[in-house]
């Protein structure tokens, strides 16, 4: 028997194990491990403003000004930024992300705390949904929401 022969026949053998030997033979590993996942920055950001936002305390994600502009562009058509990554900016490399947020926090509560469950919220989504590896989480808190105040909306301007 030939040399090809022999592994023809290795090859067809119905021995446990054998499909993922033929597959690991094949192909060079664990068909899982082939290629490449590219992950881009806005992923990140929509899981980091969900996962933000999730947590008690945080009233608006973004600066006052950012918020009012973003509610204007939301109202035009091809408005850029959506909603839920405002406020939030993602650097994404081939294994680890950096991520700065700004939030506005309601009045009355610990901003150390809400920060704290706030980055521990955001790494344990982002990792858990991308298999990335968040170096650091920088939050700036920009306002408190009191209780008396509205919303910062621009009224529209047709009715």
């Amino acid at each position: 028997m030939s040399d090809t022969e022999s592994q023809r026949a290795e090859d067809t053998t119905d021995s446990p194990g054998t499909a993922k030997a033929q597959t690991m033979r094949r192909g060079g590993g664990d068909p899982g491990a082939r290629g490449r996942t590219t992950i881009a920055d806005g992923v990140v950001e929509k899981i980091t403003g969900m996962a933000a936002r999730d947590v008690a305390g945080v009233h608006a994600m973004g600066s006052g000004m950012s918020r009012t502009f973003g509610a204007v562009r939301d109202r035009v058509p091809g408005g850029s930024k959506s909603e839920v990554t405002r406020g939030v900016k993602a650097e994404v490399g081939e294994k680890q992300t950096a991520l700065d947020l700004e939030i506005v926090v309601e009045y009355g509560v610990s901003i150390s705390e809400v920060a704290r469950d706030v980055r521990e919220n955001v790494v344990a989504a982002v990792e858990r949904m991308t298999g990335l590896e968040v170096v650091e989480v920088n939050i700036a808190v920009s306002d408190v929401k009191l209780p008396d105040e509205e919303d910062e909306e621009p009224e529209p301007r047709i009715k």
